[in-house]
């Protein structure tokens, strides 16, 4: 579980207002939209999985594994009944190499997840900064806050270095605060949460207490499918497939409380790359399948069966009614 004890902003480099949504201290509710933005693997879902406190955004090292615009809220309440209740909106690394079908659809969701939100957390690596780094910067606008998240940080060996990179960031965009931090540390999570408070309304709370995403649990498992399948194929399999569910059946089990039934369909371009999911003597779909069975109870907490087929459709990146069939907008 995720450290929920609050830290001060003077923990971190701190150039911000100390309360910038100017409403004077945590009194009542705050609620508000946090986007969070940066090129390709750069840690935005494994990020966003430590300030909700759980998974429900997948990872990979393959380049665009997130594709969709993933809500992940974080509810923090006082003992006074207020508090506050982050909606963080994960979206897909802006895409700049191809021009598909499928990379316009994830680069429109980028450009519409920050708009209207209350902060960015504009993710990169410590210490560098890209052209892909650049073209995502340019995205943004100066009139909403942003923090520079610089993720990583336990991969900086000369922290020396970081002085001068610090600098040359603030001189390419006006920066509310630096956030230097590793998503994969409880206390830097938990840091990050109370820097980004002040910057949000005070409001009513959006969701229920409880909640943690906006997304369904079909959403969820054609997403857990899709990560294992990348897990297990590596560099092998192109990012262009996708993984569309075409049954999601709930029934009561007396042995179990719940069991839910999906039929997944893995969907690849070529029949070479069939052959590549399906593996030798059919192991690799098996080991595929059996991963995500295995989270999916656990995310979903109620017993599953999961059925995967791998079907070839050639050009369908490339084709935007398919791409809009898939799910994608």
């Amino acid at each position: 579980m995720i450290e929920t004890t609050k830290s001060t902003v003077d923990d971190a480099a701190s150039i911000g207002p100390e309360d910038p949504a100017g409403s004077g201290g945590s009194a009542g509710q705050r609620c508000g939209l946090i986007a969070i933005v940066g090129k390709p693997n750069v840690g935005k879902s494994t990020l966003l999985n430590a300030l909700v406190g759980q998974k429900i955004s997948i990872t990979s090292r393959k380049a665009q594994t997130t594709r969709h615009r993933i809500t992940g809220i974080r509810t923090l309440p006082n003992n006074e009944g207020g508090g506050t209740q982050f909606v963080f909106v994960d979206t897909p690394g802006f895409q700049t190499r191809h021009s598909t079908a499928l990379n316009k659809s994830l680069n429109k969701t980028v450009l519409g997840a920050i708009d209207g939100v209350d902060l960015v957390l504009f993710v990169v690596e410590a210490g560098s900064f890209t052209l892909g780094d650049a073209k995502v910067l340019a995205l943004l606008r100066e009139g909403t806050p942003t923090l520079l998240v610089a993720n990583k940080l336990d991969t900086v060996h000369r922290r020396a270095e970081i002085a001068p990179w610090l600098k040359d960031m603030q001189e390419r965009h006006p920066f509310a605060e630096f956030v230097p931090l590793s998503a994969k540390n409880p206390k830097d999570v938990a840091r990050l949460l109370s820097i980004c408070e002040p910057y949000l309304p005070e409001q009513p709370w959006w969701y229920s207490e409880d909640e943690l995403t906006d997304k369904s649990e079909k959403f969820l498992a054609s997403e857990v499918v899709r990560e294992k399948l990348f897990r297990l194929t590596g560099d092998e399999l192109p990012y262009t497939s996708t993984v569309v569910i075409d049954k999601f059946e709930e029934e009561k089990s007396k042995a179990h409380g719940r069991m839910v039934k999906i039929a997944a369909t893995i969907v690849v371009e070529r029949d070479g790359h069939k052959a590549m999911v399906i593996g030798e003597k059919g192991e690799r779909l098996k080991r595929i399948g059996t991963e995500a069975r295995q989270e999916l109870e656990k995310l979903m907490g109620c017993k599953l069966f999961l059925e995967i087929w791998v079907k070839v459709r050639s050009g369908w990146a490339d084709d935007e009614a398919r791409v809009r069939s898939f799910g994608y907008e």
